[in-house]
């Protein structure tokens, strides 16, 4: 515990953290133990591995400079990314300049700095160029944009300043705030890490779980000044979207909704056989290899169930590629050899494995015929959920593989599995092959035979799920 408010120093970091939610914030500060009880996940460990990797790539276009050089004034601290001279760096691992987070991440240091007699002649921001693509060796002068945003951290110079002593104030504060965080008027996917601490009263599944309830901000402040938590507690006049109403009357009632008519009707567009397709891929943010930029996906593995007949087994195909070079010209010959010219293939969303095979197409001009063959037979499977033609209390609003399987087939599950979800399978691939000579052999088995498992179980579930719609209508 801080001996007083006089001794609080406020960090860029905290204070980032509070501009999102300031009780959480002031938990990280004032009970660690709660705010960091749950482990990163695997996407949030890559998410701070890729910082740093940008972070020091970005060093090298300004090898005069001075990195992570730490300020402090008045309470405040900030530790710079780069400066050269009097002109203040900071590198952002993204493609684009976030202008809710960014510019207010500058504006503070811009000020601590000036606060501690340092003259900041320029503040400038450093992120990748989407548009960049290699070719060759890096060249890290394409691959960065550097943009100068003095002027605009000049005009937010006040607005954040302000922002700052309220910060060093709110946290500084020995005694925990009352009542529940900011997120409470937030959808689900954007509460903090401590949401359940900081509003235990709140059902785990009540309004913030309504689909897409974060884009209607009105409707959600609405609900929760009318102190309406739960689904019974909605009134009939608020005006829903119809997922929104399915959602909730088949919640209320227990009742699935089920249009067999419009199901027959989606799957009367197949054709056999029947190729049930996933990829996982890796977005690397520093391209590894020609063809590629700043966070393309590197097509790693797929895996295909074929289903020939109605009354077949599948046969299951796959590929993974375990060197460390380019897995695109492999893949996509694999690709080739196991899908042939009839038939329709099956995929769960399928902007994903359209967008990637777009950008296989172009890497590797070769492929173009195959790859606009497949997409004309491109079947997506999700989209009867989509549709509402087929909705359960469980799916809780959502469409996802991980949500429609538990409910249509429950004997398939991915809770024993080692990996159980794309960024850990993504991570693992990446461990496995730019990390391999810190691996073992048997190390090496034990990650391929994990992504194995979990890219067939994707492939085969879809067919399970397939099968069970077919039931419905037949």
């Amino acid at each position: 515990m801080l001996s007083s408010s006089k001794d609080f120093v406020l960090s860029k970091t905290n204070y980032i953290i509070w501009r999102d939610c300031k009780k959480n914030a002031w938990l990280k500060i004032h009970k660690p133990e709660i705010y960091f009880q749950n482990e990163l996940s695997d996407f949030e460990k890559q998410i701070i591995e890729t910082g740093n990797e940008v972070d020091l790539l970005a060093r090298q276009i300004m090898p005069t400079g001075e990195f992570q050089k730490k300020f402090e004034a008045d309470g405040y601290m900030a530790i710079t990314d780069i400066l050269v001279g009097n002109n203040l760096y900071e590198v952002k691992a993204t493609n684009e300049i976030d202008k809710k987070t960014h510019l207010h991440d500058l504006t503070f240091q811009y000020i601590v700095l000036k606060r501690a007699g340092f003259e900041v002649k320029s503040a400038n921001l450093i992120h990748l160029n989407p548009d960049y693509v290699r070719e060759g060796e890096l060249e890290l002068d394409k691959l960065f944009k550097i943009e100068d945003m003095t002027e605009k951290v000049e005009d937010l110079a006040e607005e954040v300043g302000a922002e700052m002593q309220l910060a060093r104030e709110y946290l500084a504060q020995g005694e925990e705030p009352k009542g529940p965080c900011d997120c409470v008027y937030k959808g689900r996917s954007a509460h903090c890490t401590t949401f359940h601490y900081s509003n235990p009263d709140i059902p785990e599944y009540g309004i913030h779980d309504l689909a897409r309830i974060g884009n209607s901000k009105a409707k959600l402040i609405e609900l929760i000044d009318g102190n309406k938590f739960k689904l019974e507690d909605i009134p009939e006049d608020l005006k829903l979207s119809d997922i929104q109403k399915n959602q909730i009357w088949t919640y209320l009632n227990d009742r699935t909704i089920i249009s067999r008519e419009n199901i027959s009707e989606e799957l009367d567009k197949l054709e056999f056989p029947l190729y049930f397709l996933d990829y996982e891929t890796f977005p690397a943010a520093i391209p590894r290899f020609d063809g590629f930029s700043p966070y393309n996906q590197i097509p790693f593995q797929y895996s295909l169930h074929v289903l020939n007949n109605p009354g077949a087994e599948p046969e299951h195909k796959d590929f993974l590629y375990t060197e460390n070079g380019d897995p695109s010209g492999a893949f996509v010959e694999s690709l080739r050899n196991h899908i042939g010219p009839k038939g329709s293939v099956i995929v769960w969303h399928k902007d994903f494995e359209c967008g990637r095979n777009d950008e296989l197409a172009e890497r590797l001009p070769e492929s173009k015929a195959f790859f606009d063959d497949i997409k004309s037979r491109i079947f997506d499977l999700e989209v009867i959920f989509k549709k509402q033609h087929h909705v359960h209390k469980d799916y809780k609003g959502g469409s996802s593989i991980k949500k429609v399987l538990p409910v249509l087939v429950p004997s398939l599950k991915y809770d024993d599995l080692a990996i159980k979800e794309g960024g850990t399978a993504a991570e693992t691939w990446n461990k496995l092959t730019a990390d391999s000579s810190e691996l073992t052999a048997d190390e090496k088995d034990l990650i391929i035979g994990n992504l194995k498992v979990y890219c067939k179980l994707d492939t085969y579930a879809m067919y399970a799920i397939w099968r069970e719609l077919d039931k419905l209508i037949s």
